[in-house]
Parts: C-alpha cells; structure tokens; sequence
C-alpha cells in the first residue's frame, strides 16, 4: 500500500493523513490505559509505528496529540469540518418542528458522548495536575455553550420557548442537562443505555424549554 500511495498524486498528503490516524489510535490506547501523565511522546511513537521527529512535525507535542484526538472522537472522523457545520447539525437551525430540533440535538450529544465519556473522564483526571489538560477542559466547555447557546438563541428568536423563560436561563439548562458529567452519571454509573438517555434527554429538554 505504500508504495502505491508514493505512486498516486496527492500521495504526500494521503501518507501524511495515515500517519496521524496512526499516532491518534496510539495516543488514544495509551492515554485510555495508562493516563497521560504517564504517557510519552516516545511510546506513542513506538505503538504508531511513526518517527518521533514526523509525530513532532504533525503535533508538536503530547497536548498537540490529545487536541486532535479530541476533535476526531467528538466529530466521529477526521474530516476537517467543524461539528456545528455537520449538515445534521446545522439542519437543526432550520427545523420548523421544535420538538424535531430538542430531539435532533439530544441525539447528537449522546452520539458525542458516547464516543467522548471515556476520553473526557481521562482529561478530567488529567486536568487536576496539568495544566494544558485543564485549559483543554475549559476550551471544550466553550465550545459546547457556543454550538447549544446558538440553537437556544434560534429557539427564542421564534418564540418557541415557554413564557417567561429568557434564552440565558434556558442556555443554562442546556448545558446542565447535556453535560457529560450528567452523561457519565447516568449512563456509566446508573447503568442506562444510551439510547435511554438519548430519550431521556429529548423528553426532559421539551419539559424544561417548551
């Protein structure tokens, strides 16, 4: 296969892609299994069958590793298109039914979640005693308030929020309910499916919104 890759047009950019699917698979083992504390450039490298000095030039360092995994594992792949640009998420926007919308959003966040809860609980240890980690932590609860904030704000543009409830507020339930603390404490605590919870959620946002 490499040598067919060497032979194609674009072959750079394809053996470029394999190498960093490669170091995110590794990282993401040994973060799982380890911590990443504990885990080194040097081991992924190894697991990944990749040069530390390409491992370096794709990353730059171990921090550089867990924000792609990150990204990869929150979208489900490694095309570079942002999540809220997914057309299943960008369709929510425009879905007249709001039910259809709470529904489409709670679906998408169990999705994220369950591809996320053991990473995200990694992170979550790591962030107590390092510092990139906990700044990480801090960029992902940004970037879930701004994607939730913006359907919410499109919820209440409509007027399709109950009486009384101003955006902010119904932003805060949003975020509370679709948490991956509140994921984590259903799901790998209390033992429920996640399609449960995916139901649980679509129900418990249109009684909280609606």
């Amino acid at each position: 296969m490499a040598d067919d890759v060497k032979r194609t047009p674009g072959g750079g950019q394809a053996r470029t892609r394999l190498a960093r699917r490669a170091v995110i698979d590794a990282a993401r083992s040994l973060f799982l299994e380890q911590g990443y504390a504990s885990t080194t450039i040097a081991a992924i490298s190894q697991l990944a069958e990749v040069p530390e000095p390409t491992v370096y030039r794709l990353f730059s360092s171990k921090l550089g590793i867990l924000k792609d995994l990150l990204d990869v594992t929150i979208a489900g792949d490694d095309e570079p298109v942002a999540v809220p640009e997914r057309p299943n998420v960008a369709a929510l926007l425009d879905e007249p039914d709001t039910r259809r919308v709470l529904a489409g959003l709670a679906a998408v966040t169990t999705q994220i979640n369950l591809r996320t809860n053991d990473l995200y609980n990694m992170l979550s240890r790591a962030a107590d005693s390092d510092t990139g980690a906990a700044v990480l932590v801090g960029t992902l609860r940004e970037q879930r308030q701004r994607g939730q904030g913006e359907i919410v704000r499109n919820l209440h543009r409509r007027h399709r929020l109950r009486a009384g409830l101003s955006a902010r507020d119904a932003a805060d339930i949003v975020h509370a309910l679709m948490s991956p603390e509140v994921y984590r404490l259903l799901v790998t605590d209390r033992g429920w499916t996640a399609d449960r919870y995916g139901q649980w959620m679509a129900d418990t946002l249109a009684q909280q919104l609606l």
